[in-house]
Parts: structure tokens; sequence; C-alpha cells
């Protein structure tokens, strides 16, 4: 399905003039930044950034099967090291962009849940959160859970999403009663968002990589630059995650 998307993005783009672009395939704990970082990049630039959501590990697949991305923005550093590894990346290339912020969502209002412990309350009864093999956040709340000594007591009630936008959709939808997600997803939403303290789980370091099979690798220069030093720093620390840890792998 996503690359019937990319598809179908170039064959509209042939249809008129060509216009420079770039294709970024984001984890999706970004879809909400991503297209504020897109909007501005373009108006800065008159690059059209195209975005390819999916957990880290479904893209990080993809680019090794040969999916026609420029550059990837990971949930995590471990899956972009493992790309840059395998001389799937261009050289120096890689670099933490963002710290994520795990959060606990609460859709509707309640006296019940105030923090992460209080998930062994009887009046809850699903818990939503992404596939800890798939998604680094997924792995974040599960690790939350164990830190926080109650993942035996709660693992019955734990519905599993194939990437964080889907465990947001369990509470959107009201099907869940509480979603693990990441602070940038949620931080607008109604309801009780509180974030999860970094000491119960490992940092979330978030890095990006540009991939060597590009055939805009001048255009993915430009949007890493933007990200890394430009105005993208400033729209992901207003929405929902922490500046780079220097010196950060």
């Amino acid at each position: 399905m996503i690359l019937a998307a990319l598809m179908a993005a170039s064959c509209r783009s042939n249809t008129g003039a060509a216009s420079p672009r770039v294709v970024v395939a984001a984890a999706a704990n970004l879809t909400d930044a991503a297209q504020l970082l897109g909007r501005e990049f373009e108006a800065q630039t008159k690059i059209h950034a195209v975005f390819s959501f999916a957990s880290t590990a479904q893209l990080a697949s993809q680019i090794e099967n040969g999916a026609p991305f420029d550059v990837f923005l990971a949930a995590d550093a471990t899956h972009v090291d493992q790309l840059d590894e395998k001389h799937l990346l261009t050289p120096g290339s890689s670099a933490v962009y963002a710290q994520g912020i795990l959060a606990l969502w609460v859709p509707s209002r309640t006296d019940v849940i105030k923090k992460i412990e209080d998930l062994t309350h009887p009046d809850v009864q699903v818990i939503a959160l992404a596939k800890p093999e798939l998604a680094p956040y997924g792995e974040a709340a599960r690790e939350a859970l164990q830190q926080a000594g109650i993942w035996n007591a709660v693992q019955s009630k734990i519905v599993y999403a194939e990437n964080v936008n889907g465990a947001k959709q369990y509470g959107v939808s009201r099907n869940a009663d509480a979603a693990l997600l990441p602070y940038s997803l949620v931080l607008k939403e109604s309801g009780e968002v509180i974030q999860i303290p970094e000491s119960q789980h490992r940092p979330i370091v978030q890095k990006l990589g540009i991939v060597a099979a590009s055939p805009r690798l001048p255009e993915a220069q430009k949007f890493v630059d933007f990200v890394l030093h430009g105005g993208g720093q400033e729209i992901f620390q207003r929405n929902g995650y922490r500046p780079p840890i220097i010196g950060a792998q």
C-alpha cells in the first residue's frame, strides 16, 4: 500500500511540470509534526516533501528491500545504525534529530487514572500500545509497565497495534480506556495526558539517515539540514519532543 501511494504521488507529479521533491520514510509517531515540517521546508526551499508513515521496523525492512525513499526518520537509533552498518545509508548521514517522550493518554477524563500504576484498577479494561517488536514507543511502553511493577497484572488488558497511530485509534474510538503513546500524538487531545518519567524506560533516541540509493541526494541533504539545523528543531520541540542529546549515539 505504501509503495502504491508513492507511485501514485509520482504519477501525479509527472502530469504537470516537474518539481523537486524528497520522499521521506517517517516513523508513525511523526505523523503530526511531519506535516508541519513538510510545509515549512517547502516554503523555504520549494522542495515538496512526500511522507510515508509506518512503524520503524516496517520502514527499515522496506529500505532493505529497495523501497524508493530518500530519507529515513526513525523512532529509534537501532534501526538506523543497522542500515548504516549494511551500507544502505550514505556515509556520515546518520544523526540524532530528537528525543521522544512517552505519555499515558486517557481519552475520557476520570479520577481513576492519574499515574501509570493506576492501570491495574478494575475499571481499566483495555490498554492500547504499539507492538514492541515493531515500534520503539511500544517497546518503551512495555518497559515502563515493567518498571512500574504492573506488567503481569495488566498483560491481559493489552491490545496491540501495528504502529502508534493504530494504538491511538483504539483511544479515539473509545475501544481502549487508556493508551501508551508518543506525547507528540496526544499533547493536544482531550482527556488526561500524563507524561511518563524518563526514569521508567530507556531514552527514546530518534535518528535519521539519507538512503544511499536515493536518486535525489541534493534534495535529501537539504531536508536533513532543515531538520537538524533549520526550522525543524523548533517544530519538533513545539510538538512534543525534546532536543537531541549532545553526544547521543
